[in-house]
C-alpha cells in the first residue's frame, strides 16, 4: 500500500479478509454461497481499506498471514459510472501493486469467455440493463437481435459471449473464485428498481441470486453506508448464508483525523428572505477559509495548498435568473474570484445559462482535482458516493423541509482535505453550512440529525455548532504560560494489533527522511541483529532442537499384511529439502518480519565462513532463522527490543521533530500511536478554537456565560462556555485562588490540543480528557499547572478513571503542582489528592470511585 493505513482500517481489514477466506474455502469445499458487509461512516476510507484487501487477495499478505487466491476475480458494482470510475482511480492511487491493467473498466465492446484472475472489473447497471449490447443475446425472446436466414442469431459485434455467459463460466470455472463487491450495497435491492415492473428482480439481485441458468455470484461484499440496510436487503436471498458483517468504531474515524470535527450552521435571526445576506456571509467564508489555507501552506513551507470551494445547493427546480442573482451576488462581494471559476454537476450534464453565467457541467468525480473550480451549483444527487475534500462551504437554498437532502450532503463534505487533522486550528477543521430558508427549529433537527447519525452515512460524533464564534489565544496570557502548556505530556491510545519490528522500520525510514538520522534503517536491523544474536546464547537448546526440527521431515510407514490382516507402523526420517526449509523460513519471516528476515540471513551468511559457497551460506542462514521462527520467545523478545528501541529514538528526536512540518510531525504521531504500549505525546498550542456562543433548544436561543482569563478568548478578552454545577463549582472556586493568571477548557475531543489520559476498562485501553487546567505563577516566578477534574462517581468507569489518572500521577506528577479529582458525594463536595502516595494506593484499592471519595484520605473541597 502507498498509504500506512489506520489502526481501524488495519483491523478492518484483517476482519474482511478473515471473511473471505471463509467463504472462499466454504464455496469450494460445499459450493455454499456467503455475504457480508463492511460499514464505516464517511470519510472513513473505505476504498483505502478496499485496496488493501485486493492487494492481499491476489498478492497475499504476510501481517495478516493470508494467502494469495491465484484464481481471484473481483467484479465492483455500483448504479453510477462516473462513481465507478472514482473508485477505480482511488484504488490505483492507494495501491502500490495494483497497475492500471489490474483495474478493468467493462465497457461495450467486451467480450470473453470467462474474466481474468488477479483483476478488478468495474460494472454499473446500466451496462447490465435490458438494452446493453453486453447483455444481448442472453435472452431468447429478444427482438432487436439479428438473425440469418437459417434462423441462426447474430450476436452484437460479432460477439461470442455476453456479459452473463461470461459471469456463468467464471463462477462455474472451478480454478477460479470470484468475488462480488457491491459499493453503495443498500441501493438497487428493491425489486422493480431498474426495470420499473414490480415484482421483477433488479440487476443486483440477478447478480446475487442468479438469473436463469446462470448462477448467483458466490461471495458478495457489500460496502454499504449502514449495515442494517444491507441487512434488510440481504433477507430473502436464496441459498446464500451471511458472514458476520465488518463494523467500523465511527469514534476511531474521527479521532484519526481523517473526517472533520465540527460543522457550522447559519440560519437567520428572524424570518424573512435572508438568501443574499447570507450567501454574502457565505462567499465572505470562502474567501476567509482561502486566506487561512494560503496562510498555513505559506506557514509549513510544504507547498500544501488547498482551494476550497463553496457548494450552492439548489432546489429540485431552480429558476436560472435567480441563480444567476446569486452568483451575481457573489462575485460583488469578491470582486478578486475569476468569473470562470464556476461549475455545475446537475442531472442534465450540460452547459448551463444562469443570467448572464454560462456554466459548464463537470462530472462529480473530477470536482476534487479542479482546483480553478470554486463555487459548485448543485441539486442532491451527488449526496451519496460524490467525494470531494476542499468543499468546505455550503449555502442550501433548499427548503426546510429537505432537512435529509443537506444532512446528506453534508455527509460528503467532511473529509478533511489534507487526510488529517490542522493542529491546534479549528477554523481548518470545520465546514460551514449556511441555511437562509431556515427557521431554528428546522436547524436544531439538522444538528440532531448530524450528531446522531439518522440522516447520514453510519454514526456520527462531530461537533455541531450553531452560529459559533472563532477564538484566538489570549495576548494578556504569558508565553511562559504556553511554553509550560506545550511541554505537558499526554498519552496515546496503544495499538491492539501492534508490530513493533515493523514500526521500528517505519521510524527509521522517516528519520532517514527528514535527515534527523542518517542512515537510521541500518542502524535498526544492526541492533535487532544483536538482539538474535543473544537469543541464540540464551536459548542455545531450544534453537539446537528447532535447527534440527527443520532439517528433518518425519512420518509414519503404515504396512499391511494381506494374509495375515494385520497392520504395522514403522516410523521414518527423512532429511528436508530446499522447499521445506525454504517454507519454514518464509513462516518465520512472518513472524520477525519479513525485512528483518532478509537482512538477518545476509547478514548470518556474510559471517558464515565455513561455507563451502554464497549459496549454501545462503540455505545455512535460512535454515538457522527458520529454527529461531519456531521459538515463542523470540517474538517476545524480539518485539520487546523493538518497541523500546523506538521509543528510545522518539524521545531522543522529540524537539527535532516539533520543529518539522505539521504534515511531518503527523507522520511521527501515527508511528507514536503504532506502539503496543501508552506513548507520551506533547500537546501542541491551540492557534483557534470554534466556540458556541448560544444555546438552542425547542428553537430558542440563550446567551451562554462567558469567562475571564482563559488561554483563548474572543475580542473582548472572554470565553463563551456551558458549565455543568460541578464544572462551575471547581472552575469558580480554583480561579479565587491566589496567583492564577489562566485556565483551560481541555477539549472532550480528539484533537493535538487536547490531554488525554489512558485507563483500562473491562480490558479495553481508553482516554479521559479531564475537564479543566489551571495555571498560576509561584513565587519564584516560575508557571505552575494544576489538573482539577469534576470527576463522576456514579458511573461504570468513574473508577478505572480514577486509577488511570493515579498512574498518570506516578509517571508524570512533577509536571503538575496539583493533580485533584472532585465529586459531589452525599450532597457535599469531596477531593482526592492523587499526588499523595496513600491517595493512589487508595484509589487502586479500592471497590468504587464512591468508597474512595468518601475515605478519610479525601478531603472537603471549596471550604
Amino acid at each position: 500500500m502507498k498509504f500506512t493505513l489506520k489502526d481501524y482500517q488495519d483491523e478492518a481489514v484483517a476482519d474482511v479478509l478473515d471473511r473471505l477466506k471463509k467463504a472462499r474455502r466454504r464455496w469450494h469445499e460445499d459450493k455454499d454461497s456467503h455475504a457480508f458487509s463492511l460499514t464505516a461512516t464517511t470519510g472513513a476510507g473505505k476504498t483505502v481499506m478496499a485496496a488493501a484487501v485486493f492487494e492481499a487477495l491476489f498478492f497475499g499478505n504476510d501481517d495478516h498471514e493470508f494467502e494469495a487466491d491465484p484464481g481471484a476475480v473481483v467484479i465492483w458494482f455500483s448504479d453510477d459510472p462516473s462513481l465507478n470510475e472514482q473508485s477505480k482511480w482511488r484504488l490505483h492511487q492507494a495501491s502500490e501493486k495494483l497497475t492500471v491493467s489490474d483495474l478493468v473498466t467493462v465497457e461495450n465492446t467486451f467480450s470473453r469467455e470467462r474474466f481474468e484472475p488477479g483483476k478488478v472489473y468495474f460494472l454499473n447497471t446500466q451496462k447490465l440493463s435490458k438494452t446493453s449490447k453486453l447483455v444481448r443475446g442472453h435472452q431468447p425472446d429478444d427482438e432487436g437481435l439479428e438473425k440469418t436466414a437459417s434462423g441462426e442469431v447474430l450476436m452484437p459485434d460479432l460477439r461470442s459471449h455476453t456479459i452473463w455467459q461470461t459471469i456463468q463460466n467464471t463462477t462455474e470455472d472451478p480454478n477460479l473464485t470470484l468475488y462480488l463487491v457491491l459499493d453503495e450495497a443498500h441501493r438497487g435491492m428493491r425489486d422493480g428498481g431498474n426495470s420499473g415492473v414490480q415484482g421483477k428482480p433488479t440487476i443486483v439481485k440477478q447478480l446475487i441470486n442468479g438469473t436463469g441458468a446462470v448462477p448467483g455470484i458466490p461471495i458478495v461484499w457489500g460496502i454499504s453506508a449502514t449495515v442494517q440496510r444491507f441487512n434488510d436487503a440481504m433477507q430473502g436471498m436464496t441459498g446464500r448464508s451471511t458472514l458476520p458483517n465488518v463494523e467500523v468504531d465511527s469514534k476511531k474515524v474521527q479521532d484519526s483525523g481523517l473526517i472533520k470535527d465540527t460543522i457550522k450552521l447559519d440560519v437567520p435571526d428572524e424570518a424573512g428572505d435572508f438568501a443574499t445576506v447570507l450567501l454574502r456571509r457565505g462567499t465572505e467564508r470562502l474567501r476567509a477559509m482561502s486566506k487561512a489555507w494560503e496562510d498555513y501552506g505559506a506557514d509549513q513551507g510544504q507547498g500544501e495548498t488547498v482551494q476550497p470551494l463553496m457548494v450552492l445547493q439548489v432546489p429540485n427546480n431552480p429558476d436560472s435568473d435567480e441563480i444567476g442573482r446569486w452568483l451575481d451576488t457573489i462575485f460583488e462581494t469578491w470582486s478578486e474570484l475569476p468569473h470562470d471559476c464556476v461549475a455545475n454537476v446537475l442531472g442534465e450534464h450540460r452547459t448551463e445559462q444562469f443570467g448572464s453565467h454560462a456554466v459548464p457541467y463537470l462530472e462529480p468525480e473530477r470536482v476534487q482535482e479542479r482546483d480553478d473550480v470554486r463555487i459548485l451549483i448543485a441539486k442532491d444527487a451527488i449526496s451519496t458516493g460524490w467525494d470531494c475534500p476542499r468543499a468546505e462551504v455550503m449555502v442550501s437554498f433548499r427548503a426546510a423541509s429537505d432537512r435529509t437532502h443537506i444532512t446528506q450532503l453534508l455527509g460528503r463534505m467532511l473529509r478533511s482535505p489534507l487526510a488529517r487533522r490542522i493542529p491546534g486550528n479549528d477554523q481548518l477543521n470545520a465546514v460551514d453550512c449556511l441555511l437562509p430558508k431556515f427557521d431554528k427549529a428546522a436547524v436544531e433537527a439538522v444538528a440532531e440529525a448530524i450528531r446522531s447519525g439518522s440522516e447520514v452515512e453510519g454514526d456520527t460524533l462531530k461537533r455541531v455548532l450553531i452560529q459559533p464564534i472563532e477564538l484566538f489565544p489570549d495576548p494578556d496570557i504569558p508565553q511562559a504560560v504556553w511554553a509550560k502548556f506545550v511541554s505537558l505530556p499526554s498519552q496515546s491510545l496503544p495499538k491492539k494489533t501492534a508490530r513493533p519490528v515493523k514500526r521500528l522500520t517505519a521510524l527509521a525510514h522517516e528519520l532517514a527522511r527528514d535527515g534527523l538520522m542518517p542512515d537510521a534503517g541500518k542502524k535498526a536491523h544492526a541492533e535487532m541483529h544483536k538482539v538474535l544474536d543473544g537469543l541464540w546464547g540464551d536459548l542455545a537448546g531450544d534453537v539446537a532442537k528447532a535447527r534440527k526440527d527443520v532439517l528433518t521431515v518425519e512420518g509414519k510407514t503404515l504396512t499391511a499384511d494381506i494374509a495375515s490382516g494385520g497392520t504395522s507402523f514403522d516410523d521414518f526420517v527423512e532429511a528436508a529439502d530446499y522447499a521445506v526449509i525454504e517454507d519454514v523460513y518464509l513462516r518465520a519471516g512472518r513472524i520477525i518480519s519479513p525485512d528483518l528476515a532478509t537482512s538477518y540471513s545476509e547478514y548470518l551468511a556474510a559471517k558464515n565462513e565455513g561455507a563451502d559457497d554464497d549459496e549454501e551460506a545462503l540455505i545455512d542462514a535460512h535454515t538457522d532463522i527458520a529454527a529461531l521462527g519456531l521459538i515463542d520467545a523470540v517474538k517476545v523478545r524480539l518485539e520487546q527490543a523493538a518497541e523500546a528501541l523506538a521509543n528510545e529514538w522518539l524521545t531522543q528526536k522529540q524537539d527535532a521533530i516539533a520543529a518539522l512540518s505539521d504534515e511531518r510531525q503527523d507522520a511521527y504521531r501515527e508511528i507514536s500511536e503504532l506502539s503496543a504500549t501508552p506513548f507520551d505525546v506533547r500537546l501542541v498550542k491551540p492557534g483557534s478554537r470554534l466556540q458556541p456562543t448560544k444555546a438552542l433548544e425547542g428553537g430558542k436561543e440563550t446567551d451562554l456565560p462567558r469567562f475571564d482569563k482563559h488561554l483563548l478568548c474572543d475580542d473582548s478578552g472572554l470565553f463563551p462556555d456551558v458549565l455543568n454545577e460541578w464544572e462551575g463549582k471547581v472552575q469558580s472556586t480554583e480561579m479565587e485562588r491566589e496567583g492564577r493568571i489562566g485556565w483551560y477548557r481541555n477539549p472532550p475531543r480528539t484533537s493535538q490540543d487536547s490531554l488525554g489520559i489512558v485507563y483500562d476498562y473491562a480490558g479495553n485501553t481508553e482516554l479521559v480528557r479531564p475537564d479543566f487546567l489551571f495555571f498560576s505563577e509561584d513565587t519564584n516566578g516560575e508557571i505552575v499547572v494544576d489538573i482539577i477534574d469534576p470527576h463522576g462517581e456514579h458511573l461504570a468507569d468513574s473508577l478505572p478513571k480514577l486509577r488511570g489518572l493515579a498512574d498518570y500521577t506516578e509517571k508524570h506528577g512533577s509536571h503538575f503542582g496539583r493533580i485533584e479529582a472532585v465529586a459531589k458525594v452525599d450532597g457535599s463536595y469531596r477531593v482526592l489528592n492523587l499526588k499523595a502516595d496513600e491517595v493512589r494506593e487508595l484509589v487502586r484499592g479500592a471497590t468504587s470511585a464512591k468508597e474512595a471519595y468518601l475515605d478519610k484520605l479525601s478531603d472537603g473541597y471549596g471550604r
